[in-house]
């Protein structure tokens, strides 16, 4: 009998597992990547709560960066750059009383009393409790030569500040000036004592 023919060495089969661990730690990377990026970036696939809150984040960023700018250009009498800040923020945040008051302080420095008045009216509106509001249209009522409503602000303005606000002194004096200046028929009675 004949010896068969040796058989072929029998192949054994491929080792897959090392490429298939590969593939799957890549898959990992992958989508722990993707899942990052779409957090950074909402506006590329994160939800809408978190499109939203980044939004409003940088929305919110944007506000108090323009209006410490517009402070430090109305501090330095840089009235126009101020403006141009205060504008900003009060297309970004229209109900903010404090951005009104600082572009009516502003447009005091500019001699624009009347668009003075008025941003100091809307922040009083806004909120009745922004006392500043009322000591610059006041002084932005005076400069339109109203004294007898210049008064009146003014006191709006006492009535509201606490006693040791730093501009009371300065509100009480005002007022007894312009007071003083009006004939007697237009001057507005003294407050009540309680």
């Amino acid at each position: 009998m004949e010896d068969p023919a040796p058989a072929a060495p029998r192949q054994r089969p491929r080792d897959v597992r090392w490429r298939a661990l590969l593939l799957t730690l890549a898959a990992i990377v992958a989508g722990g990547l993707l899942l990052e990026w779409s957090g950074r970036f909402p506006e590329f696939g994160g939800a809408p709560q978190a499109k939203a809150r980044h939004v409003q984040q940088k929305r919110a960023e944007e506000v108090e960066q323009r209006f410490n700018q517009g402070v430090v250009m109305l501090h330095a009498k840089q009235y126009d750059h101020a403006l141009t800040a205060f504008h900003r923020v009060l297309e970004l945040a229209p109900q903010m009383p404090e951005a009104y008051v600082n572009a009516g302080f502003a447009l005091l420095g500019k001699g624009e009393y009347k668009a003075a008045a008025d941003f100091f009216d809307e922040a009083t509106t806004l909120n009745s409790g922004q006392i500043n509001a009322y000591y610059g249209l006041a002084v932005a009522l005076e400069g339109l030569g109203e004294r007898r409503a210049a008064i009146e602000a003014m006191r709006a303005y006492l009535h509201r500040a606490p006693a040791d606000d730093p501009y009371r002194r300065k509100a009480e004096a005002a007022v007894w000036e312009w007071s003083a200046s009006l004939p007697k028929a237009q001057a507005p009675e003294p407050p009540r004592k309680k």
